[in-house]
Order: C-alpha cells, then structure tokens, then sequence
C-alpha cells in the first residue's frame, strides 16, 4: 500500500476529487496548508507602486491511501486534473505503508483500505 500526499491548487480540489470518486477512489484526507516551491512566492506592485512579497502561497494537501496495483492510476488522475501547465501547479509525494487498520471493525491491511 501506498499514501499519496498530493500538493495542489486550492481551485483544483474539487475537480481531483470527483476524478478520483469517479474512479473509484473516495476515501481521502484534505488539509489546507501554506508552502512554497521553486516558485518561491509571489510579488505584487501596490497601487502608490508599493513592492509585496508573499512567499508562503495557500495550497491544498489531498492525501490517499491506495493499494500498490493502484498507485499509479491514482497519480495520473490527479495530475490529468490538477495540471494547468504553469508554476505552482504542486508536487505528488508517494510513501509506502506497512500498515493500515481500520477502528471500527479491526480490519487490516488491504481489507481496510
């Protein structure tokens, strides 16, 4: 089993969502959280020509846990949906499991996924 942390645009999750839920794929995590990349923030120019930086830029983290034979089908939704072709489009970080249980009932392993 895998966990696929993905790093988007806030704008994109509910398209990725839905791709995945389509597929099959409805379990899933979100937290909203600031970052940066290579980007390395934004600059803006005030009105009175002001100079802002803001360089922690709000993204959304969608995190799933997957079987193995999954994975990749996954990662090609979410980057079929989240791409828009410029920077800041976020990352896809893939980290293997050895475990999963679910609370509820004790399953383990793929049957709690």
């Amino acid at each position: 089993m895998n966990k696929i942390e993905a790093i988007l645009r806030p704008e994109k999750l509910d398209a990725v969502k839905n791709a995945l839920a389509e597929q099959g794929f409805v379990g899933l995590n979100v937290v909203h959280v600031l970052g940066r990349g290579v980007q390395k923030g934004v600059a803006y120019v005030g009105r009175a020509g002001e100079r802002t930086t803001v360089d922690m830029l709000p993204k959304t983290k969608l995190e799933v846990v997957v079987r193995e034979a999954d994975t990749e089908k996954v990662i090609d939704i979410i980057i079929n949906v989240a791409r828009t072709g410029n920077i800041g489009d976020g990352k896809i970080f893939v980290i293997p499991v050895s475990q999963v249980i679910r609370v509820r009932t004790g399953d383990r392993g793929e049957k709690a996924v």
